[in-house]
């Protein structure tokens, strides 16, 4: 017998970053099975695609009420994922991140009462690297997390270090990010033409939110110390203002080697044009935008930390956390190697196809959303 599709509430921030995209297209994907998917959120995400079937879309306004000192977004939250989960008997809300969004489920679940949804919580780090310690957060952390029906993370390192900071009665089960790569609108020549970058030039990408844990200091700093950095350019795809880094840009003379996409969603036409992805982050539970990297065949160097190893495996080059001499080593032997960035990145491709595709992934959801429910 054929079980029947589920209703599904998928609450997300909209920004480019790791959780929002990774729910954006798990929603798609869960729609594209046959699930009708329900997206909350202060506005729309980015990659969501409201054309498609069984996807919908509810704007949560942020509170302004006078009697306020500071706008609230969590109560709101919870009203109207209250009155769509009623009335459209939704069987999960899966949330990305516990504050606000796992308050706003158990509030919203305490609304509807009997026959609430069912509440599963992912973690992406945020929750657990830099709010847990705070006391200000974490007894709200814990309390979400423990009134939730299932809890994943997206590594086995996320989780241990969740497991180390909060006391949790339930096990919490690790399901990996995916990534489904849609086909180039243009050809590689032809973004490299519109970007100025000549022939003889090795291009580095780098993806990411620009948050201070991106460390984008020394991601410049990296640049700046390559032996080729005269036919070195970097390309940022960011998911914020990068005006905070240009005196650090104009500091270490690389005003002719950045280039800087701001608010750029589209990396299938990006990535293929590049030659390496190059991340610093100091914190990174998993590296989504890493593995959008390897997907394209591009070599990546990055620091061993985090849930980087867990995704890249041997297909790439880690290095110590700010050894960008290191780094910058790493990055000239690509340049100077061809053929070895070649190798690299095809092994990378492989890892990422074996084992982080949405074939792989989403049906680990949906089991997982079928045992709470049940």
């Amino acid at each position: 017998m054929m079980e029947r599709p589920l209703k599904i509430g998928i609450t997300c921030f909209p920004l480019i970053g790791g959780s929002g995209i990774l729910a954006t297209a798990l929603g798609t994907e869960l729609a594209m099975r046959g699930h009708e998917v329900h997206f909350f959120s202060h506005a729309k995400p980015v990659r969501l695609d409201l054309s498609l079937p069984r996807i919908h879309f509810h704007q949560v306004v942020v509170g302004q009420a006078t009697v306020f000192p500071c706008p609230d977004y969590t109560l709101p939250l919870a009203v109207k994922m209250a009155e769509v989960g009623r009335a459209n008997a939704l069987d999960i809300f899966h949330v990305h991140y516990a504050v606000p969004h796992a308050t706003a489920a158990f509030l919203a679940t305490e609304m509807i009462g009997a026959g609430a949804p069912r509440v599963v919580t992912t973690l992406h780090g945020t929750d657990t690297t830099l709010l847990g310690p705070n006391p200000q957060y974490r007894a709200a952390i814990e309390h979400a997390l423990i009134h939730s029906d299932a809890v994943t993370t997206v590594s086995e390192s996320l989780r241990l270090q969740t497991e180390q900071t909060f006391r949790l009665r339930e096990e919490i089960q690790v399901i990996p990010n995916f990534f489904m790569p849609n086909p180039s609108s243009k050809s590689r020549a032809e973004v490299r033409r519109e970007l100025g970058i000549s022939g003889r030039e090795f291009l580095v990408a780098h993806m990411s939110n620009l948050r201070p844990t991106k460390r984008i200091d020394l991601l410049l700093r990296v640049i700046a110390a390559s032996a080729h950095r005269d036919r070195l350019r970097l390309l940022i795809l960011a998911g914020a203002s990068f005006a905070p880094f240009q005196p650090l840009v104009d500091e270490l003379g690389l005003r002719d080697n950045v280039i800087v996409k701001e608010a750029a969603a589209i990396v299938e036409d990006f990535l293929p044009a590049s030659d390496a992805g190059l991340y610093t982050s100091e914190n990174e539970s998993f590296g989504l935008s890493i593995l959008e990297t390897l997907f394209f065949g591009k070599p990546v160097i990055a620091f061993r930390i985090g849930g980087i190893p867990e995704v890249v495996g041997d297909a790439a080059y880690l290095h110590e956390f700010s050894d960008m001499a290191g780094m910058a080593a790493s990055l000239d032997a690509l340049i100077a190697s061809p053929e070895t960035a070649r190798q690299l990145g095809e092994r990378g491709r492989d890892r990422a196809e074996k084992l982080f595709t949405a074939a792989q992934i989403v049906p680990r959801y949906e089991g997982l959303y079928r045992e709470v429910v049940s």
